[in-house]
């Protein structure tokens, strides 16, 4: 049996000027098409207690360790883009803050939250969490993949139930705002960090699955998934590039792994990843393609014989 590779990638419009990328895909076999979204495709391949997935304590629990039982929500550091009538989250996590710009902005926050009985701590400088008394009801917030670009008004919880969390938002803005790291931000040709996004709400689960031999990811919510499944992780880079025609397959026959290049851009895949799955073609891999649109493919080295078949790309 050969080994599978599962690769998540991009909507294939992003891809589509990759010719003999295309090529493949115009010889692939089609799968019923999956709800859109990164975090839908994710889910095809973790498995965890009903109910929506803990991002945050998930993360805690990865680079901190004291997740815990209790109730954890992401606090990624954010980008908001004010309009005359209202305001945009343009940015939220992995927008080059620095360890030093992560603690101080965090201890900017701290009496903030704390008023409110929570902590803000940094995880990680892209990623903070905010530790909440389990007693306190959060709404629902919108992941960041469906919330960036979005009108900010229509993102936040509505009603009554929603004001304090409208009005802790509100005020980490102004606090963040006049934060000095802000104007070193601008001087280096960087966005802002002006706001933060609340999302991800929940306790650690007893458990997550995998069917997974090995990961490679650069998304920190793969590596905490992966870690609490007891799957090996690691980050991709050390695989793009390859583009040797004998690359042999890296886990066992019969097992699965799973390449995480979700946020790869069209020149990067077709300079450094291309090279490296068409090699993985021709060794024997399948590879199974899921895309950010939805779409599924599957990929083997025997497709390559229906010649017929011609991209529309």
């Amino acid at each position: 049996m050969a080994t599978v590779l599962n690769v998540l990638l991009p909507g294939r419009d992003k891809l589509s000027f990759v010719d003999a990328f295309n090529q493949w895909l115009a010889r692939g076999t089609a799968l019923p098409t999956a709800l859109p979204g990164y975090m839908h495709a994710v889910a095809e391949f973790f498995r965890w207690p009903d109910g929506p997935l803990p991002a945050a304590a998930l993360i805690r629990q990865s680079v901190a360790g004291d997740a815990g039982t209790a109730l954890w929500v992401c606090a990624d550091p954010a980008w908001v883009q004010p309009e005359l009538s209202g305001a945009r989250l343009l940015g939220c996590g992995n927008l080059a803050v620095s360890p030093a710009d992560a603690a101080s902005m965090v201890d900017a926050l701290s009496d903030t939250f704390a008023e409110e009985g929570m902590t803000l701590l940094v995880g990680d400088p892209q990623h903070w969490q905010l530790k909440v008394p389990n007693y306190v009801q959060v709404p629902t917030f919108p992941e960041p993949e469906e919330a960036l670009g979005a009108d900010l008004f229509e993102q936040l919880p509505k009603g009554e139930h929603g004001r304090r969390w409208r009005a802790l938002l509100n005020e980490a803005q102004v606090v963040l705002h006049n934060h000095p790291a802000n104007a070193n931000r601008a001087y280096n040709s960087l966005p802002p960090i002006n706001s933060v996004w609340l999302w991800g709400a929940g306790t650690l689960p007893e458990w997550v699955e995998c069917g997974q031999s090995r990961i490679y990811s650069d998304d920190l919510l793969i590596w905490a998934l992966g870690h609490k499944a007891g799957v090996d992780v690691q980050p991709r880079a050390p695989l793009a590039g390859a583009r040797s025609r004998a690359i042999p397959a890296t886990g066992e026959a019969g097992h699965a792994e799973l390449l995480d290049l979700q946020d790869v851009q069209p020149s990067e895949f077709d300079r450094d990843w291309w090279p490296y799955l068409e090699a993985r073609l021709e060794s024997g891999t399948e590879l199974r393609l899921a895309f950010a649109d939805g779409r599924r493919i599957v990929l083997k080295k025997a497709h390559r014989m229906r010649f017929w078949r011609k991209s529309k790309a």
